[in-house]
């Protein structure tokens, strides 16, 4: 009779956890209802303008007139080729256009690609649209 007793008093706090444990639950169950029935407020940040996302290009570099520094940061174009560029531009005159580039040691189709919108000449940047078909 005594280990009837024992089993009895541990299925009564065995019954006891598990009360206190759904009361638990039943607790944050009404507690998560009271806070989701309070209206949310969501705070959006405003609409950024296309010029914010996208800036506009910067204009292009003139290889007449440009620094060797200005030209080491066009990419693949390094402090050698930059001083070749500029060598070549005072020993010839002004580039003409854009591919008179090709004429500088170092400098392909490829590389005269990548450079493509970042540079022009002088006299590109200047003339107006109708005028360079004439020339």
């Amino acid at each position: 009779m005594d280990v009837r007793k024992s089993v009895i008093k541990a299925e009564f706090i065995l019954l006891g956890i598990t009360a206190l444990f759904l009361c638990l639950l039943l607790g944050l169950f009404f507690h998560d209802r009271r806070e989701a029935a309070q209206p949310a407020y969501l705070e959006t940040e405003r609409p950024a303008a296309p010029e914010e996302l996208h800036p506009p290009a910067p204009p292009p570099l003139d290889l007449n007139a440009a620094s060797e520094e200005e030209l080491t940061a066009l990419p693949g174009i390094g402090p050698e080729l930059a001083r070749r560029i500029v060598a070549y531009r005072e020993a010839n005159g002004p580039f003409p256009t854009v591919e008179a580039l090709t004429e500088v040691s170092g400098i392909g189709p490829a590389k005269l690609e990548a450079l493509e919108g970042l540079v022009a000449a002088g006299s590109e940047t200047e003339a107006p649209e109708g005028r360079k078909d004439e020339e």
